[in-house]
């Protein structure tokens, strides 16, 4: 994700149960539209 300009973070275990790994990011009301279809395009794409 941050190849594509968009800063996540991951947890997973001992943060979170084994096997219920996260990514964490963080929305603000500066966001746009537009950045958060592209947050969620990126998400697409790597998930892949």
């Amino acid at each position: 994700m941050l190849k594509r300009g968009i800063y996540v973070i991951g947890f997973s275990y001992p943060v979170v149960p084994k096997d219920r790994a996260r990514i964490r990011v963080q929305v603000s009301a500066a966001h746009s539209k537009a950045d958060l279809q592209r947050c969620i395009d990126a998400f697409a794409q790597v998930g892949r």
